[in-house]
């Protein structure tokens, strides 16, 4: 007889396991990750280590070892683990705010390629650099943006070990000239640099990574970094200066870079600068795809219509080769890739013609085509000769090429240069900030003729524009019919023009708005629309005004807003983040309306009929700071939002403190509320 018998019968049994098997799948269920889907064994575990790091994996090491001891390798737990679940395991505890220093010590293991420590820069520190040095030399990706308080001495020594890096990131680090000489010398492979925002590098320092240019700052002088660690004695690491000749780094070739990120580096005192390096960047790296640097604009101003005179003062200053010089490089070189190319095509068609020849002489006699065939062997093609008589006429007459696809920070003053050296952009990012709007308005013109050139493959536009956002329609015309991605900053009056937005740019994924509050009421009310606007791909959508603490209510009045917004989020089945901020307009009954698929007609003015009834099925993040927005709206949403995360309910004046606690029954979404 079994020790336990189950009443019922089988019928019961059967029930019980139904029961069992329906409480697994709720379970599992509420373990999805960023997808909606159910997670994987391997993210379980991970999510398992990340949520018992503190009190189990660290603790001892914390306790006995963090500063007592220096260990360069160390045997830890985390050793026998493959490179990418710890590089995830990283990830995982910054984006929880989970990491700590001693956490950080046990999964600095040899097999990391990728090192993202930009969201805890708080924990870099000189001593964790010297185990970075030590245990990851083998680094493909770095990031330590944002630590300030790293010296560029230690810097300069982290860098020295780690030659195989890929990509590196260093914005808003006391990076100098003496670091990106080190970088030169040591980090050969490097393709991807980021030094945004390193306020004491000076734009005329990034020269030395084309390897010509000599260090003039007093803290390296013209010298080669040699950096050795010592094995046995950590503590005495240092970076040590050797002298050398000048030619020492002439004789390397410029670092296959594709992507530099400069903006707003320096001190301001040297803005004239920017200009003449930008030129020098671009003509000195021909694998440069992406390039962010003030002055970029004007650079291509300067290449297209060889005005060097303005930077003889420069290269006299820095000791670097005239300008002239390098242009007449780089056009060489492009002329001898034309001419390459051009006399391979013409064997090529030489080649189908012998063919095509041949292919006649086979019906001719066979005494005949012996002697025709050599004497075409012996005559040269006819085509051959057109085509090498050609090169040579018409490669004075082209104008150099540059193949750059993603520039950012530029203005409309250079546009027309930049069009004509750039045909394969496909990500801009400009900025019209004129203070006078007559000229804003002329600048809007020449943007759209300007972005005439890339029409059709543009997928990327940024506009910082403070003007209002009927002015810019006729560049998202122009151009909104590929694009994929779409940024407007500071612009104003957008309650009516958005919908011709949505018009204009039906592929978008991502739509980002920062618009200013408006100062009057407006009262403009739309006429009736047949046909409803719809983004079907989007998986982004931000809508942030600035904060106005005068009008802290909507003005309902925004009813054409208010129909654009109910557009958006009904007729976009994918959206996944959206960001809605200090809404000039009543928040809360758009909510409700979307999540009851219409059935209160609040807004009359736009026919919804036809859209997708799929709405925010999708959704994860949702941010409603300073909105009118209702805690049973709230709930709603947290309802019919099956893989809702995270919403934000800062400043929302229609909620208080005790609203929150019927939040807790939804446990998997994290409720902000400030």
């Amino acid at each position: 007889m079994p020790l336990f018998r189950v009443s019922g019968g089988r019928g019961a049994e059967k029930s019980g396991r139904q029961k069992i098997k329906k409480m697994k799948w709720r379970d599992g269920s509420r373990r999805t990750d960023d997808e909606g889907s159910v997670q994987s064994l391997t993210r379980l575990c991970l999510l398992s280590l990340v949520d018992n790091m503190k009190e189990v994996w660290v603790k001892d090491y914390a306790e006995k070892y963090l500063d007592q001891y220096f260990f360069r390798h160390i045997m830890g737990p985390f050793n026998s683990l493959p490179g990418d679940l710890v590089e995830e395991l990283i990830f995982l505890l910054c984006s929880r705010k989970k990491l700590s220093r001693a956490g950080l010590h046990l999964l600095l293991v040899p097999q990391l390629k990728s090192l993202l420590l930009d969201k805890c820069p708080g924990l870099l520190t000189s001593s964790l650099c010297v185990h970075i040095a030590a245990r990851c030399q083998g680094l493909w990706n770095l990031d330590l943006s944002g630590a300030q308080q790293l010296p560029s001495k230690v810097l300069s020594k982290t860098l020295c070990s780690v030659p195989a890096l890929r990509s590196l990131s260093l914005a808003g680090t006391p990076c100098d000239e003496c670091v990106i000489r080190t970088i030169f010398l040591h980090c050969r492979l490097l393709r991807h640099l980021d030094v945004s925002r390193c306020h004491f590098l000076a734009p005329a320092a990034l020269l030395s990574l084309v390897g010509r240019a000599l260090c003039s700052s007093s803290a390296c002088p013209s010298s080669t970094l040699f950096c050795s660690t010592s094995a046995t004695e950590p503590s005495t690491s240092s970076c040590t200066l050797e002298h050398s000749s000048p030619t020492t780094s002439e004789s390397l070739p410029p670092l296959p870079l594709s992507r530099i990120l400069a903006l707003d580096i320096g001190f301001g005192e040297e803005e004239e600068d920017s200009v003449t390096v930008a030129a020098y960047l671009l003509l000195s790296l021909p694998s440069l795809k992406e390039l962010a640097i003030e002055g970029l604009a004007q650079a291509c101003s300067l290449i297209e219509h060889r005005d060097f005179s303005k930077t003889v003062e420069f290269t006299e200053r820095e000791k670097f080769p005239r300008l002239i010089e390098v242009w007449r490089k780089e056009k060489h070189r492009q002329d001898s890739e034309r001419m390459t190319e051009r006399h391979e095509r013409a064997v090529a068609e030489d080649e189908e013609h012998k063919d095509e020849e041949e292919e006649e002489i086979m019906w001719e006699e066979y005494s005949q085509e012996n002697d025709r065939d050599e004497n075409r062997e012996e005559r040269p093609s006819c085509s051959l000769i057109q085509a090498q008589g050609e090169v040579s006429s018409s490669f004075s007459d082209e104008c150099l090429v540059l193949h750059l696809k993603d520039v950012k920070g530029i203005t409309c003053d250079f546009l027309d240069s930049l069009c004509h050296l750039c045909p394969d952009i496909y990500n801009i990012s400009v900025n019209i900030v004129d203070p006078e709007d007559t000229s804003r308005r002329s600048q809007c013109s020449v943007l759209a003729a300007g972005l005439q050139t890339w029409s059709g493959q543009l997928q990327s536009l940024s506009l910082l524009y403070p003007g209002l956002l009927d002015d810019l329609l006729p560049a998202l015309h122009v151009t909104g019919s590929s694009l994929l991605s779409l940024s407007l900053e500071g612009v104003k009056n957008i309650n009516i023009a958005l919908l011709e937005v949505m018009h204009a740019c039906p592929k978008l994924h991502e739509l980002l708005i920062f618009a200013e509050s408006p100062t009057i009421p407006q009262t403009n009310v739309m006429e009736q629309q047949d046909d409803n606007p719809q983004l079907p791909n989007l998986r982004t959508l931000t809508i942030n005004f600035s904060h106005n603490p005068i009008q802290k209510r909507p003005d309902f009045l925004w009813r054409s807003f208010a129909n654009a917004l109910c557009c958006l989020l009904m007729g976009s089945p994918l959206l996944e983040k959206v960001s809605l901020v200090s809404l000039p307009c009543p928040l809360d009954r758009i909510l409700n309306y979307v999540l009851q698929e219409g059935f209160f007609n609040i807004f009359p003015v736009v026919n919804f009929q036809g859209l997708s009834n799929s709405h925010l099925k999708r959704l994860q993040h949702i941010n409603l700071t300073r909105t009118d927005v209702m805690m049973g709206t709230v709930n709603n949403l947290m309802r019919n939002c099956k893989r809702l995360k995270f919403v934000n309910l800062s400043h929302c004046w229609e909620i208080c403190q005790s609203d929150l606690q019927y939040c807790t029954k939804f446990r998997n979404v994290e409720v902000v509320y400030v």
